[in-house]
């Protein structure tokens, strides 16, 4: 998985190109919680569900479904003003980018996207993202690798089109 800080990228993209009025404060900070939400299920391993299961780490929690679930609640809760469908347009691919986004990574045993559909795990073809350690390993080398392949990979073409945007707007102003 990438860590915890590059699932946080999706949100705040979205938050830089829809703006504060649609992508307030609270719809902000509910995508934040559902960038990162799926990776509850490494409760699992204390809990002794295996990693293959359904319920195991990258299973349901990372799936379509779950993401639609998540994404419609958090949406009737935080929306304030917005119309509920724009608040779902706008956290559904939040939630569901986490999945994607753990399949690029280069570990672990795919992503359950399509559960509870089929079972199966599937990974991208193009994997091109360092695997997290899960926990205290991720403050080590493997960490910091980790860390440049996430700013390679996904920070930085997030930071251009965020750019672009900005530059596309500001181009479309009347002058």
């Amino acid at each position: 998985m990438p860590s915890i800080f590059t699932h946080a990228a999706v949100p705040l993209v979205l938050r830089a190109l829809a703006g504060p009025r649609i992508f307030h404060g609270r719809m902000l900070g509910a995508g934040l919680a559902l960038s990162i939400v799926p990776d509850a299920d490494v409760a699992a391993f204390a809990l002794g569900i295996p990693y293959d299961a359904a319920a195991g780490h990258r299973g349901l929690t990372h799936s379509v479904a779950f993401a639609a679930v998540v994404s419609v609640a958090a949406a009737f809760l935080v929306r304030g003003g917005v119309p509920l469908r724009v608040a779902v347009l706008c956290l559904f691919p939040v939630a569901l980018s986490h999945g994607l986004l753990d399949m690029l990574t280069n570990g672990g045993l795919g992503v359950a996207l399509a559960w509870p559909v089929l079972p199966d795990r599937w990974f991208l073809p193009w994997r091109p993202i360092e695997v997290s350690p899960i926990g205290a390993g991720f403050f080590s080398m493997r960490g910091l690798r980790v860390l440049g392949s996430e700013l390679l990979w996904v920070w930085l073409p997030a930071a251009a089109l965020v750019a672009a945007a900005a530059v596309a707007r500001r181009r479309s102003r009347p002058q």
